[in-house]
């Protein structure tokens, strides 16, 4: 019997998918900026440097343009920028190799959906973009973590090894990763994706940073190993080299005809993405090569800013990313998690105090990651340096601090 006047619950599926490292805490700093502290966000990927003076006169342009249905897989504008993109970057693909979608996020999920069954599982080297694990679940698919023996720097193909089993579909790489700026060498991608070739596992490669390196060229592409055809899907976006997040523009590229199509069909259920992005996200493609390397340039040199000034506080251990926008520090505190809520409703200095994300949100296995935090370097050296400052003085006064 169905009892009455009972309020029908959510899904278990959406109950499953973990809270936000990166937002959970927005409610205590619109909290803190109500009582009057300016908070200094290093909490998330959202960069502070002006897209490419293409994109405004897009979007300006676009504004006399009816505001259509386009089609599913991108406005063929669109997919050609991609293409033309991906030669200037000295990787060749065609237009049928590309589906556009809704930023990285999207990508990732159509290919998960397009390639996997619930139940089925996929590698990913951890810590990781905390909203894997959130993709993963809401579609049923099991994310096995696996970690490295330096908890940051690259897994090695044996560890990849030893966590395949019959129910593995694939792994996923991240390189530059996102929290902690490791960018795997040639010869160990290389040794990575032959496991997907030799198993027959798809190799999910998520190149939203792939320019975005330090020292040396750009990271190396799936798109370019020999026989990782049929098994390569590449995530890719113009959030972070271009800066145009909110645009929500990025694309799934595979020479796998099979799983482009299955995509391009799951696209069809979200009908089209917006006319106007679809036409800024053209100008940002079309930018010219000199602009990402000014976008290097300044991550460079905020990643140098930030690492002497973290070297300076007793206690806490940088670790120097190889390329993306993000550092990863290890505190002297209790629970990271805990400090970071703290920093937004116990602490200020001056009027002033800083939100970080807690990397424990970057793992799937328990116990990781509870003292240390990711810090997304999108503030000019001096706000970071500022931060720093604060940051310090912190770690003196909270009451969880561990020698």
């Amino acid at each position: 019997m169905v009892e009455r006047g009972v309020m029908p619950t959510v899904s278990r599926r959406v109950q499953a998918i973990p809270p936000s490292p990166i937002r959970g805490l927005v409610p205590l700093a619109e909290a803190a900026k109500a009582r009057g502290i300016r908070v200094i966000h290093l909490n998330i990927g959202q960069p502070d440097l002006p897209p490419p003076p293409g994109v405004s006169a897009a979007i300006a342009a676009a504004a006399s343009q009816r505001p259509i249905y386009t089609p599913s897989r991108g406005i063929p504008e669109l997919i050609a920028a991609w293409v033309r993109y991906y030669q200037r970057v000295g990787l060749s693909i065609s237009l049928e190799d590309v589906v556009v979608t809704g930023g990285a996020s999207e990508a990732l999920s159509l290919a998960i959906l397009a390639t996997t069954d619930p139940g089925d599982h996929v590698l990913v080297p951890e810590p990781f973009y905390a909203p894997y694990l959130g993709i993963f679940t809401a579609a049923g698919v099991e994310l096995i973590p696996v970690s490295s023996p330096d908890s940051y720097g690259p897994v090695s193909p044996e560890a990849i090894r030893d966590r395949i089993s019959p129910r593995t579909r694939g792994i996923l790489l991240c390189s530059p990763s996102n929290p902690t700026g490791t960018v795997y060498d040639d010869v160990t991608f290389q040794a990575l994706a032959n496991l997907a070739i030799e198993y027959n596992l798809f190799f999910y490669s998520d190149e939203t940073y792939r320019e975005l390196v330090f020292s040396g060229a750009r990271a190396p592409s799936a798109l370019e190993l020999p026989g990782l055809e049929s098994h390569a899907i590449v995530i890719d976006s113009i959030s972070k080299r271009f800066n145009a997040c909110g645009l929500r523009i990025g694309a799934l590229i595979s020479r796998n005809h099979h799983v482009t199509a299955a995509a391009a069909s799951l696209a069809e259920l979200r009908l089209s993405l917006p006319l106007v992005a679809q036409l800024a996200a053209v100008a940002a493609l079309d930018a010219p090569e000199t602009y990402v390397a000014e976008v290097i340039t300044t991550y460079r040199r905020r990643r140098d800013t930030m690492l002497a000034a973290l070297q300076q506080i007793p206690g806490v251990r940088p670790i120097p990313p190889a390329g993306a926008l993000y550092l990863v520090a290890e505190l002297p505190v209790d629970d990271a998690e805990r400090f970071a809520a703290w920093l937004l409703t116990d602490f200020a200095l001056a009027g002033e105090t800083l939100m970080v994300a807690p990397l424990s949100g970057f793992y799937a296995t328990p116990g990781c990651g509870h003292q240390a935090i990711r810090l997304a370097l999108v503030q000019p050296e001096s706000v970071l340096e500022r931060a720093a400052s604060l940051l310090a003085t912190a770690l003196e006064i909270y009451p969880g601090r561990r020698a």
